[in-house]
């Protein structure tokens, strides 16, 4: 009687198990050994409406417990479209083992095998799973993009100031040292104004004026205009681009100065304030011919 009995048990749960895959029940991964992390999925009939998942875990209660196995997590999922069981576990013994009853949402779960492999088993060649999928990680696409968009600037821009950046620098360059020179001169005759007014000596200030406009004027036309006497001063009209009425001014202006500082006669606050507007002028008309001269000779490369 007792070994019919066995009989009859044995047939029950090996007709549970067939039923389990009936459902399509399956393992993730395919092929498992001891100790990996497994998710047994089981299908289940359709629920008549779609409800909340009922999550069972270590501190739940009616959470099975086995010596041999260590379950992590269980899911009931009840879908209108098809519900489905998974039990996340890890197995340490290998061979066809037996899941514990589960209750879950009202349901029992019984006869529930998976077969765990044994990696030291030579009856079975061991095999790998599959290899996970390369993860792009965020990001990796704007940076691709991004460094061979700034590669393609940068060679366009190379090329770009090989061919007309340098003449373009230069001009810059110039442009810059000319700008200098001048707010440098418009700032010295701010300065000698102040020193007068407060009562600086007047001979020293036309020194200053003196040495100091013909050290611009040097700069400004690559000559030595230090040594250069009033009249000789008359003669730069192709270098300063100015009318010839202008560089009268110049001439009257040196002569005034030279005539202030070496006549010998007395130098009033009057004489050296008049003696600054007539330089803050040419200084403004130097600056103002010098850009009318740029614009004059880009015109004539672009009609070129």
């Amino acid at each position: 009687m007792k070994k019919y009995l066995l009989i009859t048990l044995l047939v029950f749960n090996l007709y549970s198990a067939l039923n389990a895959q009936d459902r399509g029940t399956y393992l993730i991964p395919r092929q498992i050994y001891i100790g990996d992390y497994a998710v047994l999925v089981m299908p289940l009939p359709a629920a008549s409406q779609d409800s909340a998942d009922i999550v069972l875990s270590p501190g739940s209660n009616n959470f099975p417990q086995d010596i041999n196995i260590d379950f992590h997590k269980i899911i009931l999922e009840q879908r209108v479209i098809g519900s489905r069981l998974m039990i996340e576990f890890t197995a340490f013994i290998p061979g066809f083992i037996e899941f514990p009853v589960i209750e879950i949402g009202g349901e029992r779960f019984t006869g529930i095998y998976v077969t765990v492999n044994s990696i030291i088993d030579s009856r079975t060649p061991p095999l790998l799973s599959a290899p996970a999928s390369a993860l792009a990680m965020p990001g990796t696409a704007l940076m691709l993009y991004g460094s061979i968009t700034a590669l393609v600037i940068t060679i366009l821009f190379t090329i770009w100031f090989l061919l007309k950046g340098r003449k373009l620098l230069d001009s810059l360059i110039i442009k810059w040292k000319r700008y200098r020179l001048f707010n440098s001169m418009k700032s010295f005759e701010k300065r000698i104004r102040k020193a007068i007014i407060k009562g600086a000596d007047k001979r020293e200030i036309l020194d200053k004026i003196s040495d100091e406009f013909r050290n611009f004027l040097s700069i400004l036309t690559g000559n030595n205009c230090r040594a250069m006497t009033a009249n000789e001063l008359k003669n730069l009209p192709e270098l300063l681009g100015t009318q010839q009425e202008n560089l009268e001014c110049l001439r009257n202006f040196f002569t005034t100065c030279d005539a202030l500082r070496f006549s010998g006669i007395e130098v009033t606050t009057k004489d050296i304030m008049e003696l600054l507007d007539d330089l803050r002028e040419f200084i403004g008309l130097l600056e103002n011919s010098g850009s009318e001269g740029e614009s004059q000779n880009k015109e004539k490369e672009e009609a070129a």
